[in-house]
């Protein structure tokens, strides 16, 4: 999975925050405050299709666009392909592992419990 671009990022976070399938229509009066033509919204949400990021359902004429998977799945996913980048994933993790307040990092390690347990 790679990253988003500003545009695609901006239209993701709009459908993430509405939790409900959208029109491109829709998605363009969420994203006003710029100059954008309904054809360039149409052809992010198609990529975004494409790249897999968005599942589209008929509705009519049009079609409605949802998130292929939460936020949080996406952060995971960077996460980890930013550790692939990593000679030393083991390095890494400790550092971030510092790096956290102590309330991620009990959320890690109540996590780290929780899959040990099983």
């Amino acid at each position: 999975m790679k990253g988003l671009g500003e545009l695609e990022r901006s239209i993701m976070d709009i459908l993430w925050a509405q939790q409900t399938p959208m029109t491109a229509r829709e998605v363009g009066k969420h994203i006003a405050d710029r100059d954008l033509a309904p054809t360039t919204i149409m052809t992010v949400l198609d990529r975004l299709t494409r790249k897999g990021f968005l599942v589209r359902t008929r509705d009519g004429r049009a079609w409605r666009y949802s998130p292929a998977a939460d936020r949080d799945a996406y952060v995971a996913e960077l996460m980890l392909e930013a550790l692939d980048l990593t000679g030393d994933r083991s390095a890494a993790l400790a550092r971030f592992a510092r790096a956290v307040s102590d309330s991620e990092a009990e959320v890690l390690l109540k996590v780290l419990s929780e899959l040990e347990d099983k």
